[in-house]
């Protein structure tokens, strides 16, 4: 008989007030206002831990939401990712007080130097034993330009050449700066360190030049678990390169079988094995004792979800609620001057009423259910098996209901099911985790290239498809 297929389950967490849904935070017992105390992301890794919950994935933006309106005030005053905190920095806690719980990071390469990140992963992979992953992100918001003394956001494709150099940067630092037996803590000699086993990587780039040598030991990941979340066809060349676990969907089962195939035919291109990546989906879930419950649940965060907060977010470039809900978007895109294309995601028939109808009702797609935990646990199995999904990253409406609740009800469900993966009785890394192998990253992805500091001096565009 065929084991069932194991769910990644991660949280959805971003280290501020209002990550993803907008106006619940003020909910009776939402913590979400506690960000700013190290307890909150403390008591958050227990019911993670405790709940069999394989990661949280920490989200980041390094800019304001300020196209709406023509300014950042709907973003400031709803809370709306400002203020926020940098995300790394909440992981030591975490990991202090788990033994299990894996961490997955947002972090740009647009924007700061390869040198000193790489230093920072490796610290927390050192600090949390191996459970870190990156999240690579290239940013998108004009702000977030702006506050690295660019006059605009570099262009889509741009962003991705520069990611592409600067993770070639990190690789070399990671995996080809210092051997495994480097580090010999030899006290009756007094050499912690064998120099003729730790090398200069002389990286010269278009965008970077990084001597080195890495100025951390290897840590017991080396390269931390790589994520990416994509879409577009430069982003998912990017991940088939690169990615690890890919956070794609889609509204549509079909949307994201063919995001995911997209993936595996770049891996493939770049002499990766399809089946050597991993998929998760954001997924909404409402779960209650009853279905009664469930649906109430539901009706409130319905009540209270924040419209204007949702248009700020997406950098809508119309104020729809100040519009007559009669008037088709096409009509208010030409009033104000704008091309159909500033909205490509709404017909232009549509009506404004209609739109704004159906972001208060919004996720209610395929990788949404609200229900008693059998009808959850139906529907993820439904996800794991028909679609295609390895995982998801929850969706948070309430901390720490969302979590508990799932962690309470759904979990033991999905365990009775053979769906969650058991601990063993020693921790492991995150890798070891996710794909059931060993620490390090699988070979022939073309950071392991540079093993023992081999093509250290190889051009770039020679190991694309070497």
């Amino acid at each position: 008989m065929t084991e069932p297929k194991k769910l990644i389950l991660n949280l959805f967490e971003m280290n501020t007030v209002s990550h993803i849904s907008h106006g619940l935070w003020p909910l009776p017992g939402n913590n979400r206002h506690r960000f700013n105390d190290i307890e909150y992301w403390t008591e958050l890794a227990g019911i993670l831990e405790d709940g069999s919950f394989d990661g949280v994935f920490l989200a980041d933006v390094v800019g304001a939401y300020d196209t709406f309106r023509g300014g950042p005030a709907t973003a400031i005053r709803e809370g709306l990712q400002i203020p926020s905190n940098d995300p790394l920095l909440v992981i030591p806690a975490m990991a202090a007080v788990t033994k299990h719980l894996g961490f997955g990071v947002t972090f740009s390469t647009s924007y700061e130097p390869p040198f000193s990140f790489a230093r920072r992963m490796s610290t927390l992979d050192h600090l949390t034993r191996g459970r870190v992953g990156w999240n690579i992100v290239t940013s998108y918001l004009p702000n977030a330009a702006r506050n690295f003394g660019l006059e605009d956001e570099i262009p889509h494709d741009r962003r991705y050449e520069i990611a592409d150099e600067f993770l070639d940067v990190v690789y070399k630092l990671w995996e080809g700066s210092w051997d495994d037996d480097a580090v010999l803590i030899d006290r009756e000699n007094r050499v912690y360190t064998d120099p003729a086993k730790v090398r200069y990587i002389d990286h010269v780039g278009e965008n970077f030049r990084v001597a080195g040598p890495h100025l951390s030991e290897p840590s017991p990941q080396r390269t931390p678990v790589l994520y990416q979340a994509t879409g577009s066809p430069a982003g998912i060349e990017f991940a088939g390169r690169h990615a690890e676990l890919v956070f794609t969907g889609g509204k549509t089962a079909e949307d994201f079988r063919r995001n995911a195939d997209a993936v595996r035919d770049a891996a493939e291109r770049h002499g990766r094995r399809r089946d050597g990546l991993r998929f998760v989906i954001q997924a909404g879930i409402i779960v209650g004792r009853t279905e009664e419950e469930a649906a109430d649940k539901w009706r409130s965060y319905q009540r209270n979800l924040s419209v204007e907060g949702i248009l700020a977010h997406s950098g809508f470039p119309l104020d729809l609620p100040k519009l007559p809900r009669e008037l088709t978007i096409g009509a208010a895109l030409d009033a104000a001057g704008l091309d159909r294309s500033a909205v490509p995601f709404l017909s232009p028939d549509t009506t404004v009423g209609a739109a704004l109808d159906g972001l208060r009702a919004q996720r209610e797609g395929r990788f949404f259910v609200a229900g008693t935990p059998k009808v959850v646990a139906d529907e993820i199995e439904r996800w794991l098996d028909e679609d295609g999904v390895d995982g998801i990253n929850l969706r948070q409406y309430h901390s720490f209901d969302t979590a508990r609740d799932f962690a309470e009800l759904v979990v033991p469900q999905l365990r009775a099911r053979g769906r969650i993966a058991e601990r063993g009785e020693h921790p492991v890394t995150l890798r070891e985790r996710l794909f059931g192998r060993g620490p390090r990253l699988e070979e022939p992805h073309v950071a392991t290239r540079y093993r023992g500091g081999a093509h250290l001096d190889v051009p770039l565009e020679r190991l694309r498809f070497a």
